[in-house]
């Protein structure tokens, strides 16, 4: 039994050093993460104004389409772990084969994707020069985007079997590959923001390679079967396509919402798109280490049914969502608090329009801070779900909610009339702090939402 303490009087208790010994690692990986993010931040940023509005408004649309297709490796941690919990290495191991072939799949779809950037990119009006270097970033990304997917497939399966100190390892050297990549790419080839996302679908590749080589050679599910079991077996593809494809929609739907609020943000102009994106990745570093206490509760929940006991997977699930609360809502203030000096860090001040931008981005700092409390919330009450395997309900609820609340109300908060997509909703003007208004809202709804479901129970009566 995981995270499993029993006392003198056989009781059973939660072992938090346990549960934290699993997080931990997880937490760290999530965290090289953020390194990641902000170092692309920080190079782009040093390029232009224009740059740092580009990547923010095409970052969410480009990792929409890397997460629907990367749903099949993460998907893969729910099989993973609930075959480690009942003892069966084998079919972990098998699971993980059938994922890295279907992951393989997406290769000619997310390049055609990347070539179709110039179509994808022109309803939504952007400035010229945003649209430029936007279009510039997206393409290298896409095409590379068939190496992020397979990374998750090895990080889902060694946090699956509880090894995810495994994962972290591989994602250090990711990071400091793409902090070295982005410097010879942008500053000493002069590729600019292009050099940005090659430097990052280089390193990812670097980081698959690890993970491959870590999993034929040095697995702990058995090296051997990890060489013997690579043939594709039609029953494994189907059930990995069957929890992967909700479970890279979950993602791949909130992030188009994302990706639409950003562009938004961008087509409010510079100030407003350039404040937006430097938000979004300053509180990325309350967001990404939290998907790590998520994912810790994917492998504790999925290993509890996997060993026949759904009532533990509940207090489980419940003590880590605590967690993310305590986490991410504690961060978000202490952020808004210091938001000046950080937010100063990602901006040359002598860049045209830096100090009404900073401006504009402290004050988004606080709704951003309220925002983080219910999304610790949503996040890990996802991410147990995950773990039970029930991804379809949740999806739902989430498209849903992104579609009929946070998209119009970005739009009717947002725009000043006259201005935006569509006519027929009321334009309020606000700017960016409307949509950022908008999008505290959405994830205020579906935090009830998700957490409602969790301690629903529903979800113990799924089998994937």
């Amino acid at each position: 039994m995981p995270a499993l303490r029993v006392d003198a009087h056989g009781h059973r208790h939660v072992d938090l050093g346990a549960v934290l010994a699993l997080a931990w690692p997880m937490f760290l990986n999530a965290a090289v993460q953020v390194v990641l993010n902000l170092t692309d931040t920080w190079f782009v940023s040093h390029l232009s104004t224009t740059a740092t509005a580009a990547i923010g408004a095409v970052y969410f649309l480009v990792m929409v389409f890397i997460l629907l297709f990367g749903g099949i490796g993460m998907g893969a941690q729910t099989l993973v772990a609930q075959a480690w919990g009942a003892g069966d290495a084998a079919a972990a191991t098998r699971f993980t084969w059938a994922a890295i072939w279907a992951s393989l799949a997406s290769l000619p779809l997310l390049w055609w994707i990347g070539d179709l950037g110039p179509a994808l990119l022109a309803p939504f009006a952007l400035e010229p020069a945003i649209a430029r270097d936007a279009l510039a970033f997206w393409g290298p990304r896409l095409h590379g985007g068939v190496l992020a997917v397979l990374l998750f497939v090895f990080s889902s399966f060694y946090n699956g079997i509880g090894r995810p100190r495994i994962t972290l390892a591989i994602m250090v050297l990711t990071a400091l590959a793409n902090a070295v990549l982005n410097a010879v790419l942008i500053r000493g080839m002069g590729l600019g923001i292009a050099g940005s996302a090659m430097a990052t679908s280089a390193a990812q590749g670097i980081g698959a390679a690890l993970g491959f080589a870590a999993f034929l050679f040095a697995n702990p599910a058995g090296a051997q079967a990890a060489r013997r079991l690579w043939r594709p077996h039609l029953a494994d593809l189907r059930r990995v396509f069957a929890i992967g494809v909700p479970t890279g929609l979950f993602p791949a739907v909130d992030v188009t919402g994302f990706a639409l609020f950003q562009m938004m943000m961008a087509s409010l102009g510079v100030v407003d798109g350039a404040a937006t994106q430097l938000v979004m990745m300053l509180t990325s570093v309350a967001y990404l280490p939290a998907i790590g206490i998520g994912l810790a509760g994917t492998t504790l929940v999925g290993q509890s049914i996997g060993a026949g006991e759904p009532a533990w997977a509940m207090r489980l699930g419940t003590r880590i969502i605590g967690l993310g609360v305590l986490y991410m809502g504690g961060l978000g203030v202490l952020f808004a608090l210091a938001g000046h000096p950080l937010l100063a860090f990602f901006l040359a001040p002598d860049m045209p329009q830096a100090r009404v931008t900073l401006q504009l981005a402290e004050r988004l700092l606080w709704i951003a801070a309220a925002y983080q409390l219910f999304d610790a919330v949503n996040l890990c009450s996802a991410f147990c779900l995950r773990g039970a395997g029930d991804v379809r309900w949740p999806t739902l609820y989430l498209l849903l909610a992104s579609w009929l609340v946070f998209m119009p109300l970005t739009h009717a908060l947002s725009f000043a009339p006259g201005h935006g997509y569509v006519a027929f909703l009321p334009q309020l003007g606000w700017g960016a702090a409307g949509g950022w208004t908008a999008a505290l809202v959405y994830i205020l709804l579906l935090a009830v939402i998700l957490f409602a479901r969790w301690r629903s129970g529903a979800w113990q009566h799924i089998r994937v």
